[in-house]
């Protein structure tokens, strides 16, 4: 008997041990998963996919809209389109492995529309991603790439030694394709290539990285995107894009305007958005509390944490993604310095786009093009440029001495070539005629980096329909992730100066002929009009927050 009463004491206890390990576990899984549904967090997996014999990945295909969460941003993997019978189409220039149309539903929202046809079939190329609220861990994937860069390199005298060096500082364009790769490649959501559901004569395929993928997100964003805006914060720091609507900071004054006035994806109720806008001006910020040659952010830095201690303690929507869903937009070069200690959770859509000095996060963040806008009330003011035929210099710069590189390019080019009009800061012209006159008659324009790695040179010439020829190593050009930029512009490494006309005359008329031809194409990206249009750089600013949101990485 007394073995019996033993025997159920230690079944009792091991029943109890079981029963609080399993407690333990939904706790855990509570604060994992801190949108509500518990259960289905732990479950869900099991339902996700289906392995074929094949390798390839099966979703249970549904017409059903995604299940939706309290107060959850959830992605789905659905292969849809508005025909029964989508086809694929291949990456363009051997684009990295391809994206799937996602959903992000948010809660209670009765006004989202998915469409009715899905095809939930994925192939080999699918990549597996979840859900996650953590950053990535951009700066191991840079590590790791130099890495690998180093083990490419084998050097046995001087000359080779500085060759390696130089490929270890510089991260060229296709460097960046292949990091982001990695990138995305580690994610865990399910995405596959989105089907095209028709040609649009508004989008040249060979613009973007992937038509297909671009389109369908765009699609998605326009049908499904909430964006909240906290009523925090006093003017102008925040909330007065009219403080800067001229200038060469006009990027973040019209995206907050227009954002401000969007009755389209802003939303009244935070458990509806899928993101949270920061309504704030870096430019303000300067002015109103920098401390002139104090040569310290501090009190800027300070200022934002502030911010955020207030919006923490109202809300709780900081705190359950560590502000993954957060976001904001900043023009100053200080934007990632002072940023980068209480807000670097965020996405960062930020002109200083430095992929290696500035923390910029590949994946994470956003390139903001740097436009500088010399009329508010006309944005558009002397838009476009000469034809072909009557752009008679090879090449053009003109600026300030910021930084040792514009210094650089003087020395080699400045009064040396006819053809090469490379000239230091212009005499001053009724709305800046002068400058404009060059930057519309010439083939090719230079942009040269400052103090930082942006300059709003690289949108003035596409503005002017001039090809960019960009000089400014480790640049992250605007909406890097969907523009094929190496299709319209030039990149010249820094250290290539001195043989940059050689460099523009290998390009051949007919190639020469085709990139100008895109530059005026890509022009509606790149636009601010007072009244935001279809695939203007207001909605790509927007599409670029939005799509760095679908696939931030879970490094976990």
């Amino acid at each position: 008997m007394g073995h019996e009463i033993q025997y159920l004491l230690e079944t009792k206890r091991l029943v109890w041990l079981v029963a609080l390990v399993f407690a333990v576990l939904m706790v855990l899984q509570y604060f994992e998963f801190p949108y509500g549904d518990v259960v289905s967090s732990l479950f869900s997996a099991s339902k996700a996919q289906i392995v074929n014999v094949n390798g390839s990945y099966q979703l249970e295909a549904s017409t059903q809209r995604p299940q939706i969460f309290e107060d959850i941003t959830h992605s789905y993997a659905l292969n849809a389109s508005y025909d029964s019978n989508p086809t694929l189409e291949e990456n363009v220039d051997g684009a990295f492995s391809p994206m799937a149309a996602v959903v992000l539903a948010p809660t209670k929202s009765p006004d989202i529309e998915l469409p009715n046809t899905v095809n939930a079939t994925l192939t080999d190329s699918t990549i597996v991603l979840e859900h996650e609220t953590s950053k990535p861990d951009a700066s191991k994937l840079f590590q790791d790439f130099k890495e690998s860069q180093e083990k490419t390199i084998h050097s046995d005298d001087k000359a080779s030694a500085n060759e390696a060096h130089s490929m270890r500082d510089v991260v060229t364009i296709s460097d960046m394709h292949d990091m982001l790769a990695q990138n995305r490649a580690s994610s865990r959501s399910m995405i596959e290539n989105a089907p095209i559901n028709e040609n649009d004569p508004a989008l040249n395929p060979s613009l973007y990285v992937n038509i297909s993928r671009f389109k369908r997100s765009y699609e998605l964003m326009e049908k499904t995107l909430k964006v909240y805006i906290y009523n925090e914060g006093e003017k102008p720091i925040f909330h007065q894009p009219t403080a800067v609507l001229k200038g060469i900071y006009a990027s973040e004054g019209w995206f907050m305007k227009h954002m401000k006035e969007s009755q389209h994806f802003v939303t009244k109720n935070p458990k509806e958005a899928h993101l949270f806008y920061i309504p704030f001006s870096s430019r303000m910020l300067e002015v109103k509390l920098y401390v002139p040659d104090s040569h310290s952010h501090k009190n800027l830095e300070e200022y934002m944490k502030n911010f955020l201690d207030l919006i923490i303690g109202k809300y709780k929507f900081w705190n359950r993604t560590d502000g993954s869903d957060h976001f904001f937009v900043a023009c100053h070069d200080w934007a990632p310095a002072i940023t980068e200690k209480y807000m670097n959770s965020c996405i960062r859509a930020m002109c200083n786009s430095d992929i290696k000095k500035e923390g910029f996060e590949l994946g994470k963040d956003v390139a903001l093009p740097e436009t500088l806008i010399s009329s508010a009330k006309n944005p558009l003011r002397q838009f476009g440029g000469l034809p072909v035929s009557q752009r008679s210099n090879l090449a053009f710069f003109a600026g300030r001495m910021h930084g040792n590189l514009r210094q650089i390019l003087l020395q080699h080019w400045q009064n040396k070539d006819p053809d090469m009009k490379i000239f230091g800061k212009l005499p001053k012209s009724k709305h800046n005629n002068v400058y404009i006159e060059y930057m519309k008659s010439s083939k090719y324009c230079i942009c040269a980096k400052g103090y930082e790695v942006n300059s709003p040179r690289v949108v003035e010439a596409i503005f002017y329909e001039c090809v960019p020829v960009i000089i400014s190593d480790n640049f992250v050009p605007p909406f890097f992730e969907v523009l094929n930029w190496e299709s319209f512009a030039v990149f010249v490494k820094e250290k290539d100066i001195p043989n940059l006309k050689n460099i523009l005359l290998s390009i051949s008329d007919s190639k020469y002929l085709v990139m100008q031809k895109r530059v005026k194409q890509v022009q509606q990206h790149f636009l601010w009009h007072v009244k935001p249009v279809k695939y203007d750089i207001f909605h790509m600013i927007l599409h670029s927050i939005w799509y760095n949101k679908v696939f931030r990485i879970n490094p976990r």
